[in-house]
């Protein structure tokens, strides 16, 4: 006897590798769904015997004996047996009684073919039952659904995909008017890994809340396990236990309680400033946070001192990628803030004690520290998935929980497409996507578009959500966005004075003028002070 060879090409010409070969000589085709009795006649361009003529091998109506199943069940179903018993018949009708089709399953190997053409044909079962009622059950193959019905006291209607869970999305579509005539509809698919897969795509056709899944118990693949083992009991509490289907992400409240009440501990990390705290309680895992600014404002300081933040105050670790400079350059200003010194500056640097300047960058990336703060060096190639695979190295590869990424319009001209707004929204999701799936706390920096006012952000403009450059998705997709604010060229003596504003805050929801900071031209620091205190005018 052959063996079954699945992928072959279809005699219909619609696919190279669609076709299923039976070992009687029979083939299915899923691309057209239609089936040929001589698969090496059609293949080679000859005629095939009418779809709809069947053979006269003398069939009967009788019960199932290995499947326990009996001959009333197969009477409501109009399936036959062979006078032999080695074949069952398994008939797809109109409900004006035309059979179109018949499935004819070999009980010896389990193999069958088509008498007919099953591509017009509605589930199996569909008009041995009147169109709607209370309850209808749907199962993967013709013998579960026999089963099904029959441990279910023939009370209520069973039918079944003409093609399995494969097939399953196609043949509700095709049967979607009759089942929503159901009151309730019950999914009874395979225990299997592949019938699980499918059992949601086809749970997504039906009214929301019509559809319910059932589960088997354990050791049960389908409903003629259930019945060969005299578990008809067990079945029926199975179907009266089904679930109503839930679309993944809604969840029924009552069902939370325990988990709203044993949260995870969400307490967000204080930020080095106070009046920043207050608005937004600190700065949490699993949330994207835009930082934003003028050109020049001092967006890189602000990095700088959340860089030493989360490194001196947090055991986490923590991924950086500056898109716009040396890997060195991160590391000295990390190492500035720790040192309050601006050793980024060659001369400060040279002046600097080696001794101390070396204990400095031990502290923070050595001993307790090792091995906790990584940084991207693109050695002059920058590319845009080869930036995003980085991405997720830092955080599924080396553990990072916190990431700041500086920044975004330098990602987003690495991204090949002809519309920016529609870059920056494809990536702001891709960027929101690994937040959600990672839980990483995330820093991004964006820059500002230009205004048409006549005084820009570098003259101390007053900075809104709709000035980011580019698209609302990135205000949108952040759940905190924070802009800072300075005049560059004023001479009351603030020109070093700069203002922290929330522009966004969803978890929290208070906004506006958070804090103001005065940068320390000796240490290179970012001190807060009270917006009111007058100042020397200091270069920023």
């Amino acid at each position: 006897m052959g063996t079954k060879r699945d992928h072959q090409p279809c005699w219909c010409g619609n696919g190279s590798d669609n076709t299923t070969v039976n070992t009687n000589g029979s083939a299915y085709c899923h691309a057209c769904e239609d089936y040929t009795f001589n698969y090496a006649k059609s293949i080679g361009g000859e005629v095939e015997e009418p779809v709809n003529s069947f053979s006269s091998t003398p069939r009967k109506f009788a019960a199932i004996p290995d499947r326990k199943i009996s001959e009333e069940t197969c009477r409501t179903y109009s399936v036959k047996v062979s006078e032999d018993g080695s074949k069952h018949y398994y008939p797809y009708i109109t409900k004006d009684g035309e059979v179109l089709a018949t499935k004819v399953r070999h009980v010896s190997n389990k193999s069958f073919f088509i008498e007919g053409s099953i591509k017009e044909a509605g589930l199996f079962g569909q008009t041995a039952f009147k169109a709607g009622g209370k309850y209808i059950t749907v199962v993967e193959g013709e013998l579960d659904a026999l089963a099904a019905h029959q441990m279910t006291g023939n009370k209520w209607p069973v039918v079944s995909l003409k093609n399995g869970a494969g097939g399953g999305v196609k043949d509700v579509k095709q049967s979607l008017e009759y089942l929503e005539g159901f009151d309730n509809i019950v999914l009874c698919f395979d225990m299997d890994e592949a019938g699980q897969a499918k059992v949601s795509d086809v749970a997504k056709l039906l009214t929301p809340g019509k559809c319910k899944i059932m589960k088997l118990p354990d050791g049960f693949k389908d409903a003629c396990d259930m019945l060969r083992a005299n578990k008809a009991a067990a079945f029926v509490q199975a179907f009266w236990n089904a679930e109503v289907y839930i679309p993944s992400g809604i969840k029924n409240v009552s069902d939370l309680e325990a988990d709203y009440f044993n949260r995870p501990d969400e307490e967000g990390l204080p930020y080095p400033w106070e009046g920043l705290n207050t608005k937004t309680y600190g700065v949490r895992k699993k949330e994207l946070v835009v930082w934003t600014g003028g050109t020049g404002i001092g967006k890189s300081s602000i990095t700088r001192e959340l860089e030493h933040h989360f490194i001196t105050q947090t055991d986490d670790n923590v991924g950086i990628i500056a898109l716009e400079e040396d890997w060195r350059r991160t590391i000295d200003g990390i190492v500035s803030i720790e040192a309050e010194a601006r050793l980024h500056i060659k001369q400060i640097r040279d002046d600097y004690d080696p001794i101390k300047f070396k204990q400095h960058f031990g502290k923070l990336f050595l001993g307790n520290n090792k091995d906790r703060v990584y940084v991207h060096s693109h050695l002059g190639i920058q590319d845009f998935d080869d930036i995003m695979a980085k991405l997720r190295y830092l955080i599924l590869g080396c553990d990072c929980e916190w990431i700041i990424l500086d920044h975004l319009q330098m990602l987003i001209s690495m991204a090949n497409g002809p519309n920016e707004r529609e870059i920056i929204d494809e990536v702001m999701l891709r960027l929101r996507s690994i937040v959600e799936e990672t839980g990483v706390g995330m820093i991004l920096v964006s820059h500002l578009r230009r205004t048409q006012s006549d005084r820009g952000h570098e003259q101390g403009l007053e900075v809104s959500l709709s000035h980011l450059r580019g698209s609302q998705s990135i205000s949108q997709i952040s759940d905190i966005t924070i802009a800072a604010e300075r005049n560059q060229q004023a001479e009351d003596g603030t020109s070093n004075i700069m203002n922290l504003r929330v522009l966004k805050n969803r978890p929290i929801g208070d906004t506006g003028i958070a804090c103001a900071l005065r940068y320390d031209t000796e240490t290179g620091r970012l001190i807060e002070v009270d917006p009111d205190d007058e100042f020397t005018n200091e270069e920023f």
